[in-house]
């Protein structure tokens, strides 16, 4: 049976505090050669606005 670990992203701290689109996508990317999968993404609204996303990705354990 193929096993999984989960990392979830915050866009409100820490590394994306203040984040822009292109350092979010770099940074998927670099999680990507990693091995890691984006399998949700939640947009988190304040106000009727987007105000960040919360990021759930996977990677199979060897």
């Amino acid at each position: 049976m193929k096993k999984f670990e989960y990392k979830l992203l915050d866009t409100r701290s820490g590394f994306f505090s203040g984040f822009d689109y292109k350092q979010l996508n770099e940074h998927l990317n670099q999680l990507g050669a990693l091995g890691w999968e984006m399998v949700a993404m939640v947009s988190v609204t304040t106000a009727g606005t987007a105000a960040s996303f919360l990021i759930t990705l996977k990677r199979e354990i060897q």
